[in-house]
């Protein structure tokens, strides 16, 4: 069975994406009222979703028990995406304050990245935790390209970098200086490999619209070769998440596409606004959130978002 089921908003491309999302389900729009919605991320121990709303300088909290959304935080530096860490805490990039934080569990902020050999990075867009505590960003120069998503500012460092943050020392290295716009980044089940996406196209029409695929080297802390994973076929790629099978669920123009770990594009689920980010949540891990520009989505699937890497 292949094209749009009726009623659910989902396509199936390829027979491998058959059944992965029930016939049963049906894309929700749990709320609306954002500007521009990233960066979700779950709390099991909570039932609840935080995400970013980033033009509104605010965080957004939805609690899955009541269906009920309120803030989390106002100001939030303009907070764009986030991930929580194995001791349950949030971790954040910020626009506004040119920053990676860690939300501790008494509600304190520690920064964790701000500068580049003493020069401002330039506004952290996406974040991943390794399993080895490591923590690795992307820096591209969207929220200080203008007053909308931060403070407009000149960069300090020249270019968009992904980096990483060691769990001991603390120490920031480069892992790729190869990017326009490095933008989301997941990495690989087995953690042998780190996908991460170039949005370079916002800019420049011929730049890349791509996510690719890098070899993590054997010291676990640097990236080797790389090879272009899958070409955006509508809009840009942004944000992604995989689920336990290795699959691509990544954010697009006309809402999120999912690719077989061969990079074979094998079914949609379909959304009447832009998408920017993904997230898997619920008592499972079987219900995919979703941000749209304004809204924030939900829909039931057949499988369950990968979990601590898989030895």
């Amino acid at each position: 069975m292949f094209g749009l089921i009726e009623g659910t908003g989902v396509e199936v491309l390829d027979q491998r994406f058959h059944r992965v999302v029930p016939g049963s389900a049906r894309v929700e729009r749990l709320w609306t009222g954002a500007r521009w919605s990233e960066g979700p991320a779950w709390f099991p121990a909570h039932r609840s979703l935080v995400w970013s709303d980033i033009p509104n300088n605010r965080m957004l909290r939805y609690d899955e028990a009541s269906g009920q959304v309120g803030i989390f935080r106002q100001p939030a530096r303009n907070s764009n995406g986030n991930t929580v860490d194995p001791q349950g805490r949030l971790v954040t990039c910020e626009h506004g304050g040119r920053q990676v934080t860690r939300t501790e569990h008494d509600g304190s902020i520690t920064v964790l990245a701000d500068n580049w050999q003493g020069k401002r990075l330039n506004s952290p867009n996406d974040v991943v935790v390794k399993s080895d505590g490591s923590i690795w960003f992307t820096d591209p120069d969207y929220g200080i390209g203008s007053d909308y998503e931060g403070d407009k500012a000149d960069g300090e460092i020249g270019h968009c970098n992904v980096y990483r943050i060691d769990p001991v020392s603390g120490a920031l290295s480069i892992v790729a200086d190869d990017f326009l716009k490095p933008n989301g980044l997941a990495f690989s089940l087995d953690e042998s490999e780190l996908y991460i996406a170039d949005t370079g196209a916002s800019h420049d029409p011929d730049g890349p619209r791509h996510i690719r695929k890098c070899a993590v080297t054997g010291d676990g802390a640097s990236l080797g070769r790389s090879e272009i994973f899958a070409t955006c076929s509508a809009g840009l790629f942004d944000g992604f998440r995989l689920d336990a099978t290795g699959r691509i669920w990544t954010s697009a123009a006309d809402g999120v596409h999912i690719y077989h770990p061969d990079g074979t594009l094998i079914g949609k689920v379909l959304i009447p606004e832009i998408v920017a980010n993904v997230c898997w949540g619920g008592a499972k891990l079987n219900r995919l959130f979703i941000c749209g520009t304004t809204s924030l989505y939900s829909v039931m699937t057949h499988t369950n978002g990968a979990t601590w890497p898989k030895r």
